[in-house]
């Protein structure tokens, strides 16, 4: 493991809090929230896309999925820029550039839409990256779990607003293609607030010249960053690829539930991020052990995801699993803290970079293939219960992939650093 290269960036905040960045890290949570609102929108809206642009099940799947694409490319791009130039300018850019492919998804015809879902990714990888990058600088060392937990409770709140309330709108307020529109132009006023809020970099806390992915030949160059990046991959792909993405669909066609009830479950999910992501960072935390909060997270995300496809679809309560599921999900996070606190202060912004990258091609390469497969499962038949279920057992396999991959990952907690 690299532990002795020299800081290319700026470090952790060692002492007590910095004003300045705790501020700018909360303006960057309003730009993460909507970046997550926009990514799980569509799963609301997926029978007014087929209908309005014409697209098959496979079709849908890929234009949706070409929003992982640039945003894992463009991770790597995000954490390198923080670590060169800070974030004063590397977060507003990125903020302004998601909301114009917001706006153009819903702007016109189908080759709008797919430009548009590219933007999406290429300027929503700067959210958490950047989040990230201003919670580091701006939290002391100790405190970094539950900061990054609750980046990603105000993520997923994000998310379950974007199932619930963007059903709601779309359904008797404003038009589909209105609320892009509408939701772009709130983005670009996000922009203006994170540039003005967020402080200039002293010229000491930057990486000094030379390429600007050099950073990653170090976070790379770890074979604990690749184990950090394959096993949070493989616990998104559930809910990025499976609840957000065909959640709704799952239970419309394949349980026969109404619309608003299949939306309001799906969103439990995310919800249950709001809680699980803060709550687990604080646990491993005030543990100063990262595995065990990890292994707790998998071991439940195993259990709930086999309740949820596998028995009939009344034996449980509703909403209980779905929140289960959620809430057990934020263990993804957990490899987020080890990946900074097994590579050097000074590439922090390129660590997140790095499993932000990892994780999301993880994504862009699940979301067609899974599209693919429910089309073929289906064949002339249409999706039903039966599709779904033989479908998802693919992400029951991913995570019990990703225990296996744990074993394999450092603690780092602040338990074992003190020993």
């Amino acid at each position: 493991m690299t532990t002795s290269a020299p800081p290319v960036g700026g470090v952790q905040a060692k002492g007590g809090f910095q004003a300045g960045y705790v501020l700018a890290w909360a303006f960057c949570l309003l730009f993460y929230f909507l970046q997550y609102s926009v990514r799980s929108a569509p799963s609301v809206m997926m029978d007014e896309l087929t209908a309005t642009m014409g697209l098959t099940t496979a079709g849908l799947a890929s234009l949706l999925g070409l929003y992982y694409y640039t945003y894992s490319a463009c991770s790597l791009i995000s954490g390198a820029s923080m670590d060169r130039w800070g974030a004063k300018i590397a977060l507003p850019a990125g903020t302004f550039v998601l909301a114009v492919g917001i706006a153009m998804f819903g702007a016109g015809p189908v080759w709008m839409a797919e430009l548009g879902r590219l933007l999406q990714g290429a300027g929503a990888a700067f959210a958490f990256v950047g989040a990230v990058y201003l919670a580091s600088h701006g939290f002391p060392a100790r405190y970094l779990a539950t900061a990054i937990g609750v980046t990603q409770c105000v993520g997923m709140l994000g998310g379950a607003m974007g199932q619930s309330t963007v059903a709601w709108l779309i359904h008797g307020v404003v038009p589909w293609r209105s609320f892009w529109v509408d939701a772009g132009v709130a983005t670009a006023v996000v922009a203006v607030a994170i540039f003005l809020g967020t402080p200039r970099p002293e010229k000491s806390a930057v990486a000094p010249q030379g390429s600007l992915l050099a950073p990653y030949r170090i976070v790379l160059g770890n074979r604990q960053s690749w184990l950090c990046g394959l096993c949070s991959g493989l616990l998104f792909l559930p809910t990025t690829v499976g609840s957000m993405t065909w959640g709704v669909s799952f239970m419309t066609h394949g349980w026969h539930l109404s619309y608003h009830e299949a939306v309001s479950r799906a969103a439990m999910v995310p919800i249950g991020w709001v809680f699980g992501c803060p709550v687990m960072g604080y646990l491993a935390d005030h543990l100063g052990r990262r595995k065990p909060v990890l292994f707790g997270g998998i071991v439940a995300m195993l259990l709930s995801s086999v309740a949820i496809i596998y028995p009939p679809p009344g034996l449980f309560p509703p909403y209980i699993l779905a929140f289960i599921l959620g809430f057990a999900s934020g263990a993804a996070m957990i490899p987020y803290s080890i990946i900074k606190e097994v590579n050097p202060d000074g590439v922090k912004g390129s660590a997140t970079g790095a499993i932000n990258f990892l994780v999301f091609v993880m994504s862009a390469v699940a979301s067609p293939l899974f599209g693919w497969l429910l089309q073929r499962l289906a064949g002339t038949a249409g999706l039903t219960e039966t599709v779904f279920r033989e479908g998802f057992s693919v992400g029951v396999v991913g995570i019990v992939l990703a225990g296996v991959v744990a074993l394999f990952i450092r603690e780092t907690g602040s338990a074992v650093r003190a020993g």
